[in-house]
């Protein structure tokens, strides 16, 4: 089975500062990583294929990943940013089309984990850039935090036409071991059809230093049961995964946490589907 991993990032801190990155726990992310390091342990894993996710919320950064798609052939599509709330934005998502490497944009992302309004994908500017994205054939993927996930279930439910990616699995809190708000609202958002989500980033909200796989069991089953595997995809987080895992640990601790007989489905068809890959 070829594995398809549906969420990873790279950057070169000479071209662009990460301005994340801060504080002695993200440290270690304070370099260049880059398709050259990913690529040999992603083969070594038996992924045949990527999706490369924006991580600055700048015009810049989108058409430098789609023209990478381009030159690896690993990248099977890009997950990019542009401002939602444009008057242009379908124009802009047009132009990013038509640019090098411009038929690998398969979606649009923006850090809503950052905004201090909990319904800012309600905002009517916002959702009229949702209506573009999806206007243009594209899905949108949702990085949130717990608190955040009834706004996305809000905005989900108004654009039925859109197809909403959860973003590791919208951060539960595994290392307090708690679950509410976060149970409620990914069940209320895998009730939506137009929804599916990414077993992804769970490593990161564990305890670094002493993280299990039974530990993020918990959460994967509650992921499981409410979406099911046909909307469900594997994503590394790399090389934020790299805090706490090596890349094929990673993925051999998703492996365990999940149903051989859904594996096709996880590792594969959902993000091929999904993304139009």
């Amino acid at each position: 089975m070829t594995v398809v991993d549906a969420h990873h990032h790279v950057w070169d801190l000479s071209v662009r500062e990460q301005d994340w990155i801060t504080g002695p726990e993200l440290a270690p992310l304070r370099r260049d990583f880059t398709m050259q390091d990913l690529e040999p342990e992603a083969r070594a894993a038996g992924v045949g294929g990527t999706i490369l996710v924006q991580t600055v919320t700048v015009p810049e950064e989108t058409p430098e990943f789609l023209a990478l798609a381009g030159e690896h052939e690993l990248i099977a599509g890009v997950v990019g940013w542009t401002d939602l709330t444009r008057p242009d934005v379908a124009d802009e998502l047009a132009r990013l089309r038509e640019l090098p490497g411009g038929r690998y944009l398969k979606g649009i992302r923006h850090q809503v984990q950052g905004e201090s309004d909990p319904a800012w994908l309600l905002r009517p500017d916002v959702r009229r850039g949702l209506a573009a994205v999806a206007d243009a054939g594209l899905v949108y993927d949702l990085v949130v935090l717990p608190h955040q996930l009834p706004a996305c279930v809000r905005a989900a439910a108004d654009l039925p036409g859109l197809t909403f990616v959860l973003d590791h699995l919208g951060k539960p809190p595994i290392a307090s071991g708690a679950f509410e708000p976060w149970t409620s609202g990914l069940r209320a958002l895998a009730a939506l059809p137009n929804t599916a989500a990414k077993l992804s980033g769970l490593v990161t909200e564990a305890d670094l230093a002493s993280w299990t796989v039974e530990d993020l069991r918990p959460y994967a089953d509650v992921a499981l049961e409410a979406f099911g595997p046909g909307r469900l995809m594997y994503g590394s987080d790399w090389p934020v995964s790299t805090l706490g895992a090596a890349y094929g640990d990673i993925l051999d601790a998703t492996r365990r946490l999940t149903d051989p007989h859904d594996h096709p489905q996880i590792f594969e068809a959902t993000a091929t589907r999904v993304y139009g890959l």
